[in-house]
């Protein structure tokens, strides 16, 4: 038989405030544990939260990107259940009243596919703590450093059916909240994760089939792993006789399989209800226009923008607009080569990127600046070097030797573009390879890839070779 995948995914971005959503504590990253949790974050006796409005800012911000209402009067809500690391029993968060509505943003999948995937909802909350079981011999050490951190939760409609649109999901929400400056995406320090609603149905069903919630998961090879794995074995069980179990998973990257961690909680179990301490948020209509003039260029139109000025294919805009950071590096390197953007493009997800990914570094930490890039492009724009030549002079560059100029100055890698020098180089070619010349005027046209071969050595790479190309065929004839 065969089956259709429904995923819905929950995702966590953690706003980039420099206080928590409820009170004046740290939110700064890799403190010594249970430092930065203050008497409010703790719900001591006595305590009352005060609500971050620079929280209220980014939230309001994300849900206009989406093109989401922004709900002018929404609820803090407790959510009530026992962890190690909740301190106060119960959790800040938003039920019935979130302050961001229905949106929704379009992904766009390898094969250049777009889907549009529905945004239910986006609303404010604290996070927990963190419980570390790791070197406690059979315990568990609890850092409550984290607890009160504020959180945007984003949780999608049920529309994605296959792991590779999920991870395209993700990852266009990963972008969009770098865009806008409202979380800074790290997934190895959990400010940005994800819980995974998967289940499977019988192709033409319109019924949902039973799901499970696969916890915490802070990648997107981890997301892609875990929902393949999570639709073989709910597969397996119901082609068996059996039934899924609603139940929260959790993925394990070193076996690759999910296992249960508890029965799954619905809302009821949660005895929501208003917190008493803390006001309805009223939001005036004129902070909401306010903020909708703080938006930056959003991807998408960033993307459109860059097939039009520069004349890019839709899939180089994608790539180049992933990230703010390297959208503005393109351009930088675009405007120092004016008229040669697909070049910059070349370079900029080429080299550059190759480089990146090979020494784990991220653009902004790159040894070449988007200047210095653009100045080893002129270089080539001028015929100074080749392209060949300027994956040595990059390297150089990488390494630390200095820009392109210099680089090029001290190890005498300019091209040769004296057309005497170079037909002197062509002639003894010639004369040094009689039998090869016989054969390709008898018809071996795949000979002139060797005479080509031979003059490029000859130079030391430094011919220009469209003038060895032009001046061979000349020759050769």
């Amino acid at each position: 038989m065969e089956w259709e995948t429904v995923i819905g995914l929950e995702i966590h971005a953690q706003l980039s405030t420099k206080s928590k959503i409820f009170s004046g504590a740290s939110t700064a990253y890799g403190a010594e544990p249970n430092t930065q949790a203050c008497a409010v974050d703790l719900g001591l006796p006595g305590v009352l939260p005060v609500l971050n409005r620079e929280a209220v800012r980014m939230a309001v911000k994300f849900g206009l990107a989406i093109g989401a209402p922004i709900a002018p009067r929404s609820i803090f809500a407790r959510k009530n259940y026992f962890y190690p690391d909740l301190p106060k029993g119960y959790q800040i968060s938003q039920y019935e009243l979130p302050v961001v509505g229905r949106g929704q943003v379009e992904i766009e999948l390898e094969d250049g596919e777009t889907r549009t995937i529905g945004v239910t909802r986006a609303h404010l909350e604290e996070d927990a703590g963190k419980s570390l079981h790791e070197d406690y011999h059979g315990m568990t050490g609890v850092d409550l450093n984290r607890a009160g951190t504020p959180l945007l939760e984003i949780v999608s409609e049920p529309d994605m059916r296959s792991a590779r649109e999920a991870v395209a999901y993700m990852k266009k929400i990963h972008a969009l909240v770098r865009y806008l400056e409202i979380c800074d995406g790290n997934m190895q320090e959990g400010s940005f994760r994800c819980d995974a609603n998967v289940s499977v149905r019988r192709k033409g069903t319109e019924k949902f089939g039973t799901r499970t919630e696969i916890k915490n998961l802070n990648s997107f090879r981890f997301l892609e792993r875990a929902i393949h794995f999570e639709v073989e074995r709910q597969i397996d069980i119901l082609e068996g006789g059996g039934a899924v179990v609603q139940e929260t998973r959790l993925f394990d990257p070193d076996k690759g399989e999910t296992r249960s961690m508890r029965s799954k909680e619905e809302a009821n179990d949660y005895r929501y209800f208003p917190d008493p301490d803390l006001l309805p948020l009223d939001i005036e209509p004129a902070f909401i226009e306010q903020v909708r003039g703080s938006l930056p260029e959003l991807p998408d139109e960033k993307k459109h923008r860059f097939m039009n000025d520069h004349g890019l294919s839709a899939y180089d805009a994608g790539v180049l607009t992933a990230s703010r950071e390297m959208a503005e590096y393109f351009e930088q390197v675009a405007v120092a080569v004016e008229g040669q953007a697909k070049l910059a493009a070349n370079w900029v997800m080429g080299e550059l990127t190759g480089a990146l990914n090979r020494e784990g570094r991220e653009i902004t930490d790159s040894p070449v600046s988007a200047e210095a890039l653009g100045g080893l492009l002129r270089r080539i724009q001028d015929n100074t070097i080749s392209g060949k030549i300027a994956k040595e002079v990059f390297e150089a560059m990488w390494a630390g030797e200095g820009d392109a100029d210099q680089v090029i100055e001290r190890k005498g890698l300019k091209q040769i573009t004296d057309t005497g020098a170079i037909e002197q180089v062509i002639d003894q070619v010639i004369a040094d390879n009689p039998s090869q010349l016989e054969q390709y005027r008898s018809g071996k046209d795949k000979l002139f890839g060797f005479f080509v071969g031979q003059v490029m050595k000859r130079t030391g790479g430094k011919a220009n070779p469209a003038q060895v190309n032009d001046l061979l065929k000349q020759k050769l004839s």
